[in-house]
């Protein structure tokens, strides 16, 4: 690979994020809710129980900011915090049936807008560059396990889920 391809790389793909984050935001704005919150809710459905510091890493957000955002989600009737079973010191956040009921919608607006993203582009061509970028993530994150890099909530810090 070139110098000029190597360094574009990391800006193409933080700004085709950029461009999918927005596009997901557009659609999905008459919730009212922001890509951090769309995130939590994503997240609290699928690890259904997860602490605040689990949150944090899977966000990339500090957990002061994890807190606040719950707060919100949970006053909003988004979110529940319920103790942890077997430590008192641990808050679980679980989502509501509110942010369930959304949940479907919100992969429907995710494949439209992945749909858009694509469009133009030959199966063959969807298949290398998820291919390609399952690459990336596994030379990045020295993992060799194909399956950890196709899950969107992959282990973080040694956390299994």
């Amino acid at each position: 690979m070139n110098d000029k391809a190597h360094d574009s790389l990391g800006f193409l793909i933080h700004d085709a994020a950029r461009w999918l984050r927005r596009e997901f935001e557009t659609r999905g704005s008459h919730h009212g809710l922001s890509t951090a919150q769309w995130r939590l809710i994503v997240i609290a459905t699928k690890e259904d129980g997860a602490s605040q510091a689990h949150l944090a890493e899977l966000l990339e957000i500090e957990p002061i900011s994890v807190s606040r955002l719950v707060d919100r989600m949970e006053q909003a009737g988004w979110v529940e915090r319920r103790p942890h079973p077997c430590d008192r010191r641990i808050r679980m956040v679980h989502p509501t049936p509110k942010a369930r009921e959304i949940y479907d919608e919100m992969r429907a607006i995710a494949n439209e807008v992945y749909d858009s993203a694509l469009q133009g582009m030959s199966a063959d061509d969807r298949a290398a560059l998820l291919h390609g970028l399952r690459t990336v993530i596994r030379n990045l994150s020295g993992s060799d396990d194909e399956a950890e890099c196709a899950t969107p909530l992959r282990k973080v810090q040694g956390h299994a889920r």
